[in-house]
């Protein structure tokens, strides 16, 4: 158990809100803080504060009283979304990491952990389907995702000079694909197992879905109790280097759907659109490193992760009383990041 207050901002969205329940479970003080309320009930933060963090005087108020801060805030969303809003997203994240940084190192916090992602890995590494998993010296020389990626590795050799600099104890955590229960499934800023589950939760056995490509796009993806796990066991380390989080279990997106419509128990059919936005052609997560630093990686495999996932995006779809919709033509993504 820990006497440490603790700061963990974009508390009010996917990740953010399993790493507030996990770290109070830990016996942490908990504050979260996001530019909106937690999409679900039963947040166990302590405190919550609705600040927007583009704003400095927003970030010093956070970081106030705070020993740690886990910073996960940031606009973000599935490959439909950040492949679509460049200026915004870039101008948004700037603001919050670099002040959230900066205010954090002022009010001279214990330690700075920064959520980055796989989208900072040069593209041209991710141009065939069967992809070297990426390593995380792989980074440089840099090609990023467009916006999004390019604002993630800025950010962490912005936190790398604070520690060669100042000192600043800080922790760079390199997300690949992170699902489960209580995450984004609709609206336009899902990713692809949530959107895929919506869809089979949608379709009778023998109906047709859209999917976004050819299918033949890979991905790995991390359960989110295994993402907060890391999380915790990062900070905690003495590495303060960039550090993959995410399993290098490879999957295409076609064989993301069977395993969805296998768990649903349905026959489910697949239309392929490759006038959609599909991001690079594949991407994979060498956890070489992880294991080296953490003696630990995440341990859930997709198919296991999936069946809570599906079953509590059945159960919102039901609950919700919406009509079935089977290939919509104004539909949100269904494609990978």
């Amino acid at each position: 158990m820990s006497s440490k207050s603790v700061l963990v901002t974009g508390a009010g969205g996917f990740i953010g809100f399993h790493l507030v329940n996990y770290l109070k479970n830990k016996g942490y003080k908990v504050r979260g803080v996001d530019i909106k309320e937690p999409d679900y009930e039963g947040s166990s933060a302590d405190e919550f504060k609705l600040l927007d963090l583009r704003e400095m005087e927003n970030c010093r108020e956070a970081v106030y009283g705070m020993d740690e801060v886990y910073n996960l805030a940031a606009d973000m969303g599935g490959i439909g979304y950040i492949s679509g809003a460049h200026a915004s997203i870039t101008y948004n994240n700037t603001m919050i990491s670099a002040q959230m940084l900066k205010a954090a190192h002022d009010a001279k916090v214990e330690r700075f952990l920064f959520s980055s992602s796989a989208c900072v890995y040069p593209q041209h590494l991710q141009d065939v389907p069967s992809v070297v998993p990426l390593k995380e010296a792989d980074a440089f020389p840099a090609d990023p995702e467009p916006g999004y990626g390019l604002e993630k590795l800025y950010t962490e050799k912005l936190c790398e000079y604070f520690t060669e600099d100042y000192g600043f104890q800080t922790r760079l955590v390199r997300f690949h694909n992170v699902y489960g229960p209580l995450g984004t499934y609709d609206g336009g800023k899902e990713k692809a197992p949530a959107a895929i589950c919506r869809k089979v939760a949608h379709a009778a056995s023998g109906d047709t879905i859209e999917v976004w490509g050819d299918g033949k796009q890979t991905r790995s993806f991390m359960y989110v109790d295994d993402c907060v796990e890391g999380i915790f066991r990062i900070m905690r380390s003495d590495y303060s280097g960039p550090l993959n989080l995410g399993t290098d279990e490879l999957v295409d997106v076609s064989g993301l759907v069977d395993i969805v419509a296998e768990i649903a128990g349905k026959t489910i059919n697949k239309r392929f659109n490759t006038n959609r936005p599909q991001g690079v052609r594949g991407r994979n997560s060498d956890n070489t490193l992880l294991r080296e630093v953490l003696g630990w990686e995440p341990p859930m495999h997709l198919r296991q992760g999936l069946v809570p996932t599906y079953r509590w995006i059945e159960a919102e779809v039901k609950a919700g009383g919406i009509e079935r919709h089977i290939m919509p033509q104004v539909e949100p993504m269904i494609a990978a990041q």
